[in-house]
């Protein structure tokens, strides 16, 4: 394998003016990732905060109990007892198969810098990563997308619920689980590596009995020999850490919220978008009755805090006591939860997508009411993957990987088609049509008005006729020069499918499958430097 860093915009100009810290966007956060001393400047900051490090360790201990253990696990939890240990933490909702890319990407990017800046603060720096088991969109993690037909396609497991259920509530039938990888693997191909592969997904199946299980098994079992702890937001025994936290959310609800909002209009001012939908009313906390999570809000009018649909009504005391008893009964939102991990963790640095970026930029004065700073935001490696049948293509084309990463193939493709098409036939067809119209312009302007129907009919069918004979000449020309447009389109699947970055709809089970378990191995030798350069792998 071989990495080359290459430019690639950021996907929005928030994150592209993030990554250099360039005004006003580095004014929205706490520090400068790009001073050399950020790191230690963190680190001497965490350390006076109090975290309660050995409760947070035994409800993690016990959380990864029931998947694939190491040593370097242990090593991990045995690290982050101590009181001067630093995480590096990054999160991501439970996908199937472990989802697109971009989480691997994430994790990668977490053990990377954790085992990059222990060595260099000589400190303990654990990699940790947190699943967003609490949230609810099902439909966003119920699927894959593998190649089918010369095309990408979606491959769902399953409808799943209509309520708005956590994920790490959402049980799966295990034969059911195991046709819908089977049907995967049917289109990521038979190799040498696939029976090996899915003796390894159908043990996580079979020891998992949600989502969250399944994805958790599968992301332990690929990094347990770097140490990586992983947790479920949603986890009961979590939800007990979290009640003082939780209770300091409920006390200080409309000093977040209004802090919340103050920062949107200061990042509005300067023409970005918000990303952060929330009301002036907004508790920030989801109420969850084990089927369905409703979001809060003040009512004043009933003086206490209803569901968005209603269903539900609290006092503020109501809630308080209720947390007492029944703390799983409380989830975050994107306003809470960042405040919460920050609350829990003794966070060196947070991983983060461009997406994440633009919402932690508005949280920066509700951090402050609590008097807790936001960590670095570190962006996650970009990463795409070029295999080198593909890449031997795009040489012989005199093509450029990076460009296809950029903007596709649109371009070159249709410069192309207009190389091969048949002009000729193409241009009589235009004639004609042209001609057609003409002539039968003349028959509207000199026939009875009760003929003007029937001459338009007559036209229109004539018309689809030569595009009917166009399109025959177009098909008789793309099955003639079929291997030559299949060739442009293989290169934009694998590198810009469907007009995105291939860490968004390729999953890493179709290399692993192609290359093998060590495929993993060989992506966590190389050297990697986060300069927000895209890093390009030739595999």
């Amino acid at each position: 394998m071989e990495l080359e860093n290459i430019s690639i915009p950021a996907t929005n100009r928030f994150a592209s003016l993030y990554l250099e810290q360039e005004e006003p966007v580095n004014h929205f956060f706490h520090y400068d990732i790009k001073e050399k001393t950020v790191f230690k400047k963190r680190m001497e900051d965490l350390h006076n905060r109090n975290f309660a490090r050995q409760e947070l360790v035994k409800c993690i201990e016990q959380y990864m109990d029931r998947f694939p253990k190491s040593n370097e696990i242990q090593q991990s939890l045995n690290k982050l007892q101590q009181d001067d240990s630093l995480v590096v933490i990054g999160g991501q909702q439970a996908g199937l198969l472990t989802g697109p890319l971009y989480t691997i990407h994430k994790i990668i990017s977490i053990i990377i810098l954790a085992r990059e800046q222990e060595e260099k603060l000589k400190c303990p720096v654990i990699p940790v990563f947190w699943i967003a088991g609490e949230d609810h969109d099902y439909l966003e993690v119920n699927h894959v997308y593998a190649e089918s037909e010369r095309s990408i396609k979606k491959i769902s497991y399953a409808e799943g619920p209509i309520d708005k259920r956590m994920v790490s509530d959402l049980e799966f039938d295990k034969e059911h689980m195991q046709k819908w990888v089977n049907k995967v693997f049917e289109h990521f191909g038979e190799t040498l590596e696939t029976k090996k592969i899915m003796k390894s997904i159908d043990e996580a199946i079979n020891h998992s009995r949600t989502i969250v299980d399944f994805f958790t098994y599968l992301v332990v079992d690929m990094f347990k020999k770097y140490g990586l702890l992983v947790i479920d937001s949603a986890d009961k025994q979590l939800r007990e850490l979290e009640k003082p936290f939780f209770r300091n959310m409920i006390e200080n609800y409309e000093k977040i919220t209004e802090q919340v909002l103050k920062q949107q209009n200061i990042i509005n001012g300067f023409d970005f978008p918000n990303t952060i939908d929330i009301s002036e009313n907004a508790l920030n906390l989801f109420y969850y009755d084990g089927h369905e999570r409703q979001l809060l809000e003040f009512n004043k009018a009933k003086n206490g805090f209803v569901g968005k649909s209603g269903d539900c009504f609290f006092t503020k005391d109501d809630l308080l006591t209720l947390l007492e008893e029944k703390p799983e009964a409380f989830s975050n939102n994107v306003v809470t939860r960042p405040i919460m991990q920050e609350s829990l963790f003794p966070t060196l640095a947070f991983i983060a997508g461009p997406g994440e970026i633009a919402y932690w930029g508005e949280l920066k004065l509700a951090f402050e009411s609590l008097n807790i700073l936001m960590p670095p935001i570190i962006p996650r490696l970009n990463i795409t993957f070029l295999e080198r049948s593909i890449e031997s293509d795009i040489k012989h084309l005199n093509l450029s990987a990076e460009k296809i990463i950029r903007n596709g193939l649109e371009i070159e493709r249709q410069q192309y088609w207009n190389s091969i098409k048949d002009q000729t036939t193409e241009t009589i067809i235009d004639e004609t049509s042209v001609f057609l119209e003409k002539q039968y312009q003349y028959l509207k302007d000199s026939a009875d008005k009760s003929l003007l129907p029937i001459v338009e009919k007559n036209l229109q069918f004539h018309l689809k006729q030569l595009e009917f004979l166009q399109r025959k000449a177009n098909l008789l020309t793309m099955q003639k020069n079929d291997n030559s447009l299949e060739r442009l389109n293989r290169m934009e699947r694998l590198l810009r499918p469907n007009g995105a970055p291939q860490e968004r709809l390729w999953n890493i089970y179709y290399f692993m499958n192609k290359y093998g378990e060590e495929f993993l191995s060989q992506i966590m030798k190389l050297n990697y430097v986060f300069d927000g350069t895209h890093k390009l792998i030739r595999i």
